[in-house]
């Protein structure tokens, strides 16, 4: 995250339990506020394997504990979809929603199981455009063509804004997660006409920026490069995350976007966004286990 200091004020956290590292909560603050931090896609606390529901508790305790004692008004934590998770651990939902957080949004998003998913026939047809104008699928190692040729101008003209990455940035990261930032393009007579950038884990391969020029329609690039993305590339993964289809200022969808990832088999997913008080860390000791609940075990 280094590489945006200028934009965020970091105030992440490591914590530890009996000296070994069990949770980060990466967090930038804003004025006497804390956010899971804004520079990056997914949030909440990211915690270890071996966590248990105790230790989740006792990790939230902990940190709201710091952030009340240091005058910090609420957290917001920018839940990270299950999709990404290498084991079940959703305790944290539940916890906050005992605790009375408030669910300030929920983005939707487009995710495809791999194993079963399916084209409709307009993506089929988009493919088949693909093929019969001899496009190619590449991946490559830099983004200047990408960023240069398509992306940016794209943002700007439609949009008005620019990536969220600088091509500096996006090229810093590559280099420093070579395996999980990767760059897929779609050339027409040896031209770029589309692309799109893939930040992948463990379980997910996820679109970070897809762009492209004005001959999709008619030679179906965007159908062509995701159908063999999701069919080839990626078809060992679990998951292929479109990203949200809302928009996140207001929350309203994007009907067309959603329509043509839907073709692809896409189905939704929620992220949620919730925030806290700090003081509750002084609930949470009598708020969640009860005698009764030790006399069920007996």
């Amino acid at each position: 995250m280094d590489y945006h200091k200028q934009v965020f004020k970091d105030y992440s956290f490591l914590i530890y339990k009996n000296n070994k590292l069990i949770s980060l909560f990466p967090a930038n603050i804003i004025d006497n506020r804390i956010y899971s931090h804004n520079g990056l896609t997914y949030g909440g606390l990211v915690l270890s394997k071996e966590s248990k529901f105790n230790d989740v508790l006792n990790v939230l305790n902990v940190l709201l504990k710091e952030l009340h004692e240091n005058n910090i008004v609420s957290v917001t934590f920018k839940q990270t979809p299950s999709i990404y998770y290498l084991t079940p651990s959703e305790e944290l939902n539940f916890i906050l929603h005992k605790l009375n957080a408030k669910l300030l949004r929920r983005d939707l998003m487009s995710v495809i199981r791999i194993s079963d998913y399916s084209l409709s026939k307009d993506r089929l047809n988009g493919f088949k455009r693909g093929l019969k104008h001899n496009l190619v699928v590449k991946e490559v190692s830099d983004f200047d063509d990408f960023w240069n040729i398509l992306l940016v101008p794209n943002l700007k003209f439609k949009y008005g804004v620019s990536p969220v990455h600088t091509l500096t940035e996006i090229t810093l990261l590559k280099s420093l997660f070579k395996n999980n930032i990767r760059q897929f393009n779609i050339y027409y007579n040896d031209n770029i006409i589309a692309g799109t950038t893939i930040f992948e884990t463990k379980t997910t391969a996820h679109v970070q920026y897809t762009a492209s020029n004005d001959l999709k329609n008619k030679t179906g690039s965007l159908d062509f490069l995701f159908y063999s993305l999701i069919s080839d590339q990626f078809k060992n993964k679990l998951f292929f995350d479109f990203g949200i289809s809302s928009n996140p200022k207001n929350g309203k969808l994007n009907d067309g976007l959603l329509y043509w990832k839907e073709g692809f088999g896409s189905r939704s997913v929620t992220q949620d966004f919730y925030e806290l008080d700090t003081s509750g860390y002084k609930q949470i000791n009598t708020f969640f286990y009860t005698k009764d609940f030790y006399d069920l075990l007996d």
